[in-house]
């Protein structure tokens, strides 16, 4: 399960950057219409991540990524699993942003985190490893719409001292 190291590596902070913005940012009951904007931006950008996701499990992210590190593969079924969940989240995370829950919250920065790093990451791993990376064709996709949440989720949102 080493392969599992370098994805805890990278996630572990964005999970932490995520709860922290969840916990100090407010979205007041005036803010009702920019949470239902930025549920509809959680929405694209969760449909984006499953053909992110499609890419990546059809050319063997699971396998190319470890491998990287010099570990051997991700299990298939963790790596599966580990994406349907979250997707999974996410969607049910969409109503929860629209009533202004701190979980739907967390759920959606994760996603705005991670998808920029997305759009950054997958281009750098096709240019160490000199040609095609596992998700390169949607990670520009996926990096986009997570700006967009992001923006969404600012517009939503009032910093804890504002």
């Amino acid at each position: 399960m080493w392969s599992l190291v370098p994805s805890i590596a990278v996630l572990g902070p964005v999970a932490f950057v995520a709860l922290q913005l969840s916990r100090f940012r407010l979205s007041p009951a005036k803010f009702a219409t920019e949470r239902a904007t930025a549920s509809h931006a959680l929405g694209l950008a969760t449909a984006v991540q499953c053909a992110h996701f499609a890419e990546e499990w059809a050319t063997d992210f699971h396998v190319r990524f470890p491998a990287l590190f010099g570990l051997e593969p991700m299990p298939l079924v963790v790596f599966v699993v580990f994406n349907l969940t979250w997707i999974a989240i996410w969607i049910a995370s969409i109503p929860l942003l629209r009533s202004a829950r701190k979980p739907g919250f967390f759920a959606a920065w994760f996603l705005a985190i991670a998808g920029m790093l997305n759009g950054i990451a997958h281009p750098l791993m096709a240019l160490a490893s000199s040609g095609y990376f596992p998700g390169l064709v949607s990670s520009p996709f996926i990096g986009l719409v997570s700006i967009y949440l992001w923006w969404r989720l600012q517009g939503a949102t009032l910093s804890e001292r504002s």
